[in-house]
């Protein structure tokens, strides 16, 4: 298990429980040659959960990867011996922090298509308020940035997840989810963090933050990785329907914390 990590202040925990998003400038540095080359691992192979998130005749491509840790080296190296773990913990007051999985999100240039706003947590089977992922971009970034409504994830119901593609509900319409909201059609009503990114700067953000991006017009590709952490009160609850990473065959029950044969524990104190 690692134990290296920067030093990450009081306020920065702060910050981070309050708004749900905080800025890391160089966390990763050191690890952007060795995430860049996973991802492009994970083009030339991708998984059995790789989407294409454009329609035909779309320009550009918008690719998306999951679960591929355990089988892409520099991604398991990343999530075992980089600080992401241990910084995890730290912000969300663990004393451990679990694995729950990676993420790699590729927009090339000249992509209209836009990361649609979303909470990450109803597309997911685990609940609780210690949460962390961490977005990483291994390219220059500026429109291109990750976006956040500060303070989302305090709202006291989650936002309806929808399909990128095909942009229809994931689960079925309820008086239990918010409508996707247009933070850029109400600015008055909704504050936006975001952060123009060099290779190996990190946002850690809660999984119920809101969040998307704009398209990438630049001329160059957006290829970032993310990784995602849960802390000590994490545990399974049962959606509307299926989840996304659907993890098929995981057999644990509502209630229960998930299992580490799985979900590693990566760091504890």
């Amino acid at each position: 298990m690692t134990t290296a990590n920067q030093h990450i202040s009081n306020d920065q925990v702060a910050t981070f429980r309050e708004e749900g998003a905080l800025f890391l400038p160089g966390l990763f540095t050191a690890w952007t040659e060795i995430l860049a080359d996973g991802i492009e691992r994970n083009l030339r192979e991708p998984g059995p959960h790789a989407a294409e998130n454009l329609h035909a005749g779309e320009q550009g491509r918008f690719f998306d990867d999951y679960c591929n840790w355990a089988r892409i080296p520099e991604f398991a190296d990343f999530v075992t011996n980089s600080p992401a773990a241990h910084t995890a913990a730290r912000l969300m007051k663990s004393r451990q922090a679990q694995l729950f999985h990676e993420h790699v999100l590729v927009k090339e240039a000249g992509t209209s298509k836009q990361t649609p706003w979303h909470q990450d947590a109803p597309y997911y089977f685990v609940d609780g308020d210690q949460t962390a992922s961490f977005w990483v971009p291994v390219d220059l970034v500026g429109e291109t940035t990750l976006r956040f409504v500060a303070g989302s994830h305090h709202w006291d119901r989650a936002v309806l997840p929808t399909r990128w593609l095909a942009e229809d509900d994931f689960y079925p319409a309820s008086h239990d989810y918010l409508p996707v909201p247009d933070p850029d059609a109400e600015p008055e009503k909704y504050r936006v963090l975001e952060w123009p990114m060099e290779p190996g700067d990190a946002v850690a953000f809660h999984f119920k933050t809101l969040h998307g991006a704009r398209g990438n017009h630049s001329q160059t590709n957006r290829r970032a990785f993310s990784v995602r952490f849960v802390g000590d009160d994490a545990r399974y609850v049962e959606r509307p329907g299926p989840t996304s990473p659907p993890f098929a065959g995981h057999a644990m029950r509502e209630g229960q914390r998930l299992r580490e044969d799985w979900f590693p524990v990566i760091w504890q104190s």
